[in-house]
């Protein structure tokens, strides 16, 4: 088709047009968004909209399945030496409970709510990596399914959620619980860490034109940081696991104080993860409450930018409070008082978005509907929770009330005020968008307030009974200590707080067979999402909307706009020219707009996925390699390698929908034809794989920031503990270093000049020296390791040195398979551009290897050196 659009008709009024796009052109747009029908299509579906679905079902059913655990656990505790659980079940009962909550509820669920939302708040047709996307729901939903399975055979991990060594080191669990915990939650750590990927490039990369920084929503902002926590949050953790499961392979000895090693460092890891996972609940609950309250007060939040800057600062100091989990462990007093004053400090930030919204309320016209009354009522409860968190911040009253039922009252009152019912708020406010009918506002109501009276029933007592001394943790109890009576309050609140819910349930089934039709915008929203039909379309903005303020469905007055925001016209006319283009354009493959990260202007278009079973594939591949190791079955391992190195293969091979788009769009702008339409991102800074390979080389440095910590923690900092003697025969180090460091960089100079000046030479010659120096280094330090006779099981340094080269194997080996792909590439298509976009990423990847390269040798053979 002819790339200069025709058949646009404008009136005459400014900022309204009318698309006069051929119904043929309509259908055809359509047809190449649907997804694909058919029992194996439901597995090759990867549009955002079904997959988010699928994402959100699965996250509210282990919700549903950790509160059945709840009650079971409240039960046990309804009387003193009570015999409903034994100590063993209870013990897998509550550490599965903290674990689903945890692990595969909040975080999942949130990110689910983002998939199916951010499109539509920033008024894109899709998320930037629509397999990513399936490939984190299938993992996560394999992942859950592998852990939970654990019941099957009796072996449900029973360490508790949190995995505290040496109680789950193999000695104190003997059998594979603690294999299922560490190896299942790996899969679902996997499906986290790829959403936040997605996230942070939708939002930074991917926006209506005129949605500038400045503009975006309050979930959008939300959701940026949360996924920026991720990246930084999970990744300790990641590491953590595997260091345990190594700890009970017999491999290592990082937890095992008999040979150097330290229980207090798993801690340090699960809690520089655990603190900030509660503001990756919460941030994204602040811009949930944020919606809400402008919207049912009928005006804009007050103060949207020191909400914003409150969101920043909240996730900044969500890093500094990890400590305050371990105020008794014997750390100094002056670190206790940079955690204790941390705590304290980032109550400010809360206190600024609680006054924001208070201040909305007094100012606007409030209208009670029930997600308004979700949300207050969360914030009433997430302030009580907060009061109580600024006193076990104290470091003298922590130590009386830690690992008391004080602190299951306290975190309970923070995770479900600030976190539950916001998005209980959130599932009232846009089910309505997303199911395209109404819940009834009589159940919704009387949902909330039971949920609202069960919950202070159930978890209001526990702050008494944590204060007579009740500790936390514990099956039973001896009659006479005072614990009857609130235990017995706290059961039967544990049950009307489950009957709230299930309230929910029901208004949510009724919904769907008879609630109203919700119109686009039942609620007269201010956000984009209210602009579109409601369920949205397959592609949810076939005409790119045009964004001039924060509120675009409202006008001055906050009052709904007469004109559709995909029928404003931009104020620059290049800009509308492009967005005319685009109106049900492309028709014979996926395409969507790229905008600059600060203005909001186009200026590339970007070629979406269509739909594949390859990440379904990959998912089982992973889940098969994690079931082979949990128990010890190479041909299970070898099974799932080989299932994923085949979808690896599969995913990169090239894409006929992108042959057509690149045939289409840069073929014309080569012949002249283009019209004016935008350029196609196909490689480098402009591809949204380009900022997909940044937040990889993020998790990747955070990795190895926390393996170095590892390391010199285990070595005592340097200190009395470091080994006697350096390790010896520095010539194969020295030598490995200096051929990755300088050959290798110069390497990928060379293979980046001929990709970018199209000199084939150039690329072929230096991805080969850089894939033979890569190679190189592997095999001099392996070599080296082979002859160094350190044994990594018997000692904690030998664990902590293995950890750090080990890492630096791993960038290796993603290194070497990203440099086949790009030889490949460069020999078999080397005027594709798409062999352009694996060297851009490439290099990266390869600059990080090369500087990692020498920090790791500075670390190991020249830090035992210098003391």
């Amino acid at each position: 088709m002819e790339l200069q659009r025709t058949g646009e008709k404008r009136d005459g009024r400014a900022g309204e047009r009318r698309s006069g796009v051929p119904e043929e052109q309509r259908r055809a747009f359509e047809a190449v968004w649907s997804d694909p029908t058919g029992r194996l299509g439901w597995f090759r579906t990867i549009n955002n909209i079904p997959i988010a679905k699928r994402y959100l079902t699965a996250g509210f059913s282990f919700f549903l399945a950790g509160g059945v655990l709840a009650l079971l656990m409240r039960t046990q505790l309804a009387r003193p030496e009570n015999r409903f659980l034994d100590a063993e079940t209870y013990n897998q009962v509550f550490t599965m409970h903290g674990t689903t909550m945890m692990f595969l509820f909040v975080i999942p669920f949130i990110e689910a709510l983002a998939n199916y939302m951010l499109p539509l708040l920033l008024g894109t047709r899709d998320m930037p990596f629509p397999r990513l996307t399936a490939l984190s729901f299938w993992t996560y939903v394999l992942g859950g399914l592998f852990l939970f399975s654990s019941f099957l055979f009796g072996a449900a991990p029973d360490g508790g959620w949190f995995a505290y060594v040496p109680l789950t080191n193999r000695e104190y669990s003997p059998g594979i619980n603690m294999d299922f915990w560490d190896l299942g939650l790996s899969v679902a750590e996997v499906a986290a860490m790829g959403a936040a990927a997605e996230i942070i490039v939708a939002i930074l990369r991917m926006r209506a034109p005129g949605m500038s920084i400045n503009r975006l929503p309050a979930f959008a902002w939300a959701m940026l940081i949360t996924a920026f926590i991720i990246m930084v949050g999970f990744t300790p953790l990641i590491v953590g696991t595997f260091m345990l499961e190594a700890d009970r392979k017999g491999l290592t000895s990082f937890f095992v104080p008999e040979v150097g090693g330290d229980p207090l460092l798993w801690q340090h890891l699960f809690w520089s993860f655990g603190h900030p996972e509660v503001y990756i609940m919460f941030i994204p609950a602040v811009g949930i409450v944020t919606h809400i309250v402008q919207v049912f007060s009928r005006r804009p939040v007050v103060s949207y930018t020191l909400v914003v800057l409150a969101l920043v600062a909240t996730g900044f100091l969500s890093f500094g409070l990890w400590v305050h989990h371990m105020y008794t462990t014997g750390i100094s007093p002056v670190a206790m008082g940079y955690f204790a004053a941390a705590s304290v400090a980032i109550s400010i930030p809360t206190a600024v978005q609680v006054f924001g919204w208070v201040a909305t309320l007094w100012k606007g016209r409030p209208v009670w509907k029930t997600p308004l009354l979700w949300t207050v009522g969360g914030v009433v409860i997430f302030v009580l929770g907060g009061v109580t968190g600024v006193m076990v911040a104290a470091t003298p009253f922590d130590h009386q009330a830690h690992d008391s039922y004080f602190v299951v009252a306290h975190l309970h009152y923070v995770l479900i005020g600030g976190v539950v019912f916001p998005l209980f708020a959130g599932l009232y406010y846009w089910l309505p968008k997303i199911t395209g009918r109404m819940l009834s506002e009589r159940l919704g109501r009387w949902s909330f307030w039971t949920a609202f009276i069960g919950f202070n029933l159930a978890f209001l007592p526990m702050h008494w009974t944590g204060l007579l001394g009740m500790p936390r943790r514990v099956y039973t109890y001896l009659d006479g200590l005072g614990w009857n009576g609130l235990n017995l309050a706290s059961t039967v609140g544990a049950y009307v707080l489950a009957a709230g819910v299930l309230m929910s349930v029901a208004n949510l089934f009724w919904s769907l067979r008879r609630g109203a039709p919700a119109g686009n915008n039942p609620w007269t929203g201010d956000t984009l999402e209210w602009s579109v039909a409601s369920p949205p379309p397959d592609a949810q903005f076939a005409r790119i909307p045009v964004v001039r303020d924060r509120h675009p469905v409202w006008d001055e007055e906050w009052e709904p706009e007469s004109l559709s925001p995909a029928e404003v016209e931009p104020e620059d006319d290049e800009v509308a020219r492009q967005l005319d283009q685009l109106d049900h354009w492309p028709t014979t493959w996926r395409g969507a707009l790229v905008v600059s990260v600060a203005s909001g202007r186009p200026y590339a278009i970007t070629h979406v996925p269509g739909p594949t079973i390859v990440p379904f594939v990959m998912a089982v591949g992973m889940l098969l390699i994690f079931a082979g190791a949990t128990v010890d079955a190479l041909w299970l391992l070898g099974l799932g390698a080989a299932t994923v190195g085949g979808s690896v293969i599969a995913w990169f091979r090239p894409m006929e929908s992108e042959t057509r788009a690149i045939d289409e769009v840069m073929n014309a702008h080569a012949e002249g034809r283009a019209g004016g339409m935008l350029p196609l991102a196909v490689s480098g800074p402009e591809t949204n794989g380009y900022w997909g390979t940044w937040v990889f080389v993020g998790i990747l440095l955070t990795a190895f920031a926390t393996v170095v910590s590892s390391y010199f923690y285990l070595g005592g900092g340097p200190g009395p503990s470091w080994p006697p003697e350096p390790p010896g025969d520095l010539l194969r180090p020295v030598l490995a270093t200096v051929l990755l460091a300088a050959g290798g960089a110069a390497a990928t100079r060379a293979f980046m000049r001929g990709t970018k000046g199209g000199r084939t030479g150039w690329r072929r010659a230096g991805l080969a020296g850089a894939t033979l120096l890569a190679a190189v280094y592997l095999a001099l330090t392996l070599g080296w390791f082979r002859d160094s006779g350190i044994v990594p099981r018997e000692s904690g340094w030998g664990s902590g040195f293995i950890a750090v080269q080990a890492f630096q194997w791993l960038v290796l080996l993603v290194l070497l398979a990203m440099l086949a792909a790009a030889q490949i590439w460069a020999w078999r298509r080397p005027a594709d551009p798409r062999g352009g976009a694996v060297a851009w990423n490439a290099s990266l990847v390869s600059y990080f290897a090369a500087a990692s390269s020498v920090a790791v040798f500075f670390v190991l053979y020249v830090t035992p050196r210098l003391w």
